[in-house]
């Protein structure tokens, strides 16, 4: 339930003279006829305009690693050399690993 914090604030003297009636009108104003929608089936609902990509393939040039790169041990991404950080056991650890 909705509580609106910047109302003033009620004793309990005031809370136990509400009738039943007015407590009943308080909940059916405050229940809403709008149903929760799902943001996820919203957004796969919109398209962009003039952007019909349902047959499209995307291609990406793979390069073999250089001579001036490692892949780090833990988290298996190519870094540049100047990114290693420690060697240990065999094992190259890059600078964001190591922290």
């Amino acid at each position: 339930m909705a509580t609106d914090y910047d109302a003033p604030r009620r004793d309990e003297v005031e809370l136990g003279e509400d009738s039943l009636e007015e407590l009943k009108a308080r909940r059916q104003d405050a229940q809403s006829g709008s149903v929760d929608v799902d943001e996820a089936e919203v957004a796969e609902s919109f398209e962009l305009p003039g952007a019909d990509l349902a047959d499209e393939e995307l291609t990406v040039k793979v390069l073999p690693m250089q001579q001036d790169e490692f892949r780090c041990s833990r988290c298996f991404l190519v870094h540049h050399r100047s990114q290693l950080a420690a060697q240990k056991n065999g094992e190259l650890i890059c600078v964001e690993c190591a922290a």
